[in-house]
């Protein structure tokens, strides 16, 4: 696994659990940030079994199609793809870079928190 893409994660993961009220937990043996006991984005599992990478919900049309341009980027699967989940992959060559993919964190964060949560985060 490239480096680049494991040092991405970890700032994408150290990113989202720093957000008002998230908790990581491991349903399906998969890392996740969740927030009021709802998933806002899968880590992934970080033991090379498959590529490392994440999925997020984007409802803005700009960002999910933004996302869907990332190399390997797919709209997630078991349905979800349907209702803005996407996944993208940190080990392609093109991946989004860290910043970015913490944008599109927040986003997620801010389309499942609840309102107080988020007025939380307006205040940082």
């Amino acid at each position: 696994m490239p480096k680049n893409a494991l040092k991405k994660w970890e700032k994408v993961r150290e990113f989202a659990l720093g957000l008002p009220g998230a908790a990581e937990e491991f349903p399906w043996g998969e890392a996740v940030a969740k927030v009021n006991k709802k998933v806002f984005v899968f880590l992934g599992v970080d033991d090379g079994s498959y590529p490392l990478g994440v999925t997020l919900k984007l409802k803005d049309d700009a960002a999910h199609a933004h996302a869907l341009t990332s190399p390997g980027a797919e709209p997630a699967g078991y349905g979800l793809g349907k209702s803005g989940w996407v996944r993208i992959p940190l080990a392609e060559r093109g991946a989004p870079a860290a910043e970015l993919l913490c944008d599109w964190v927040e986003e997620s964060y801010r389309t499942i928190a609840p309102k107080k949560l988020i007025a939380e985060l307006d205040e940082r």
